[in-house]
């Protein structure tokens, strides 16, 4: 038995969830190579299924190839699966066949299903995956009736239902792949601006998906009774609404007032500016086309793309409560306090740190990505930076360049969308999970920082 265990103990919970998306995104590019999986019925180009299998897996919505026009209706069902498999996690997934089959869940499954969900204790981790899956599926179905009868309407009744299904699972993942290439390609719901039922049910699946699955437990359990939820449910629901009304604003009055959106009507313009705001917390669809925004749009576009969802969501990002604690600690350095604070609570210095450490690997990537794409497709920073963040921060949306990138940029686009969906420090504690942490202490000394 001692001969036996020693081989496994590298395989910690991070480098599980890590290779289980890396084994997912192989086996789809796999899938996707075959000839039946694309409607020309040869089957796609290796780096092409890649692409799309990481961006499926990874819930980013960037594409190489229209996803209605180029694939067929087995590859759209496997970028559907993968969408699923991605958004709810690798290992979640693993754990909800073991369920369903009656399988044992063993003490190292519920341990790496914690890291995978954010959970904050082992401790009921088996139940609250049911409670899960149980909303996820429940939420997909009601999206895709919800859309339905406008779906229903535009196509084929089986169309119809395949395509409230497709983009039902697709929004609330948080994915941004679309089928609307069948009659514009690579249009997103750009169609459907005014469509008051599509804009809200889309809005509402990506915001339920983005919250995560702890926040949903405590509104589950606590009702409106905010003052009974966890800080951290607290923290999210603040932040995102902070990150919704007031890009929302912006939006609204500086960008739609603009004489290119002249065309819109005033409530065209509310619903735009609303999905707007919504859609770069890694979403990835788009009911306007972002080339017509102004560069301080798409900036703040770029900005919303980095922070991205909350914690044990299907949405990928620095996550809404990296910011929120680093902009608590900013406010406790003003004020001169010693802790971070937060609802009558105390804030780890550890978390400050991981806080830090995320921020700071984002950002790093993030402008690697923009500026190695820029210099060598020779193209406009902003454009590659918009696209660098679209990737890392697992949101999909574009100015249209993706498929036109060569080999090089699209490798790059691979990694960051990778690494934002997998998350950095899981990545990093995966590569050093084998380390044994230091003990001993330095001497400290003061520097000067600011």
């Amino acid at each position: 038995m001692n001969k036996i265990f020693p081989k496994n103990q590298h395989l910690s919970s991070f480098r599980i969830i890590s290779l289980g998306f890396l084994g997912a995104i192989l086996v789809g590019s796999l899938l996707l190579m075959l000839p039946f999986a694309t409607r020309d019925g040869r089957g796609a180009a290796f780096f092409d299924a890649l692409f799309t299998a990481t961006s499926a897996t990874c819930v980013t919505g960037l594409v190489v190839q229209d996803t209605a026009s180029y694939w067929s209706l087995f590859g759209q069902a496997v970028i559907l699966i993968l969408i699923q498999i991605g958004g709810m996690g690798v290992v979640t997934i693993a754990v909800a066949i073991a369920l369903i089959s009656g399988k044992r869940i063993g003490l190292m499954q519920r341990s790496t299903m914690q890291e995978a969900i954010s959970a904050p204790n082992v401790g009921g981790i088996v139940k609250l995956t049911g409670f899960i899956l149980k909303v996820t599926f429940l939420t997909e179905l009601l999206g895709a009736l919800l859309m339905l009868p406008v779906f229903g309407r535009d196509f084929e009744l089986k169309e119809g239902i395949w395509y409230s299904l497709f983009h039902s699972i697709s929004a609330f993942c948080n994915a941004g792949f679309d089928l609307m290439g069948k009659t514009a390609p690579f249009s997103s719901l750009t169609g459907y601006e005014g469509s008051l039922l599509i804009n809200l049910v889309v809005m509402l699946l990506i915001i339920i998906g983005g919250i995560g699955f702890l926040t949903w437990d405590d509104v589950w359990r606590n009702g409106i009774h905010i003052k009974r939820y966890r800080m951290q449910s607290k923290v999210i629901l603040s932040t995102t609404l902070v990150l919704l009304l007031l890009p929302a604003i912006f939006f609204f009055f500086f960008e739609f007032s603009k004489e290119v959106w002249s065309d819109l009507s005033v409530g065209e313009k509310v619903l735009g500016a609303l999905f707007q705001a919504v859609t770069p917390r890694t979403a990835g669809f788009n009911t306007v086309d972002f080339n017509n925004f102004s560069e301080a749009g798409r900036l703040i576009v770029i900005m919303l793309m980095l922070i991205g969802g909350s914690p044990g969501s299907t949405a990928g990002g620095m996550k809404t409560t990296t910011i929120a604690v680093l902009f608590l600690t900013l406010l406790a350095v003003f004020r001169r306090k010693e802790d971070t604070n937060c609802f009558g609570r105390r804030i780890a210095e550890e978390t400050v740190k991981y806080a830090s450490a995320v921020l700071l690997m984002y950002l790093s990537l993030f402008l690697f990505g923009g500026i190695f794409i820029s210099c060598v497709e020779d193209l406009p920073i902003l454009t590659c930076l918009f696209e660098s963040a679209s990737a890392i921060g697992t949101v999909g949306l574009t100015l249209g360049i993706t498929p036109q990138l060569g080999a090089a940029s699209r490798i790059v686009l691979i990694i960051l969308m990778f690494f934002g969906r997998v998350g950095g420090m899981t990545l990093v504690f995966a590569a050093i999970s084998g380390l044994r942490a230091n003990v001993s202490r330095l001497p400290k000394e003061k520097i000067t920082v600011g």
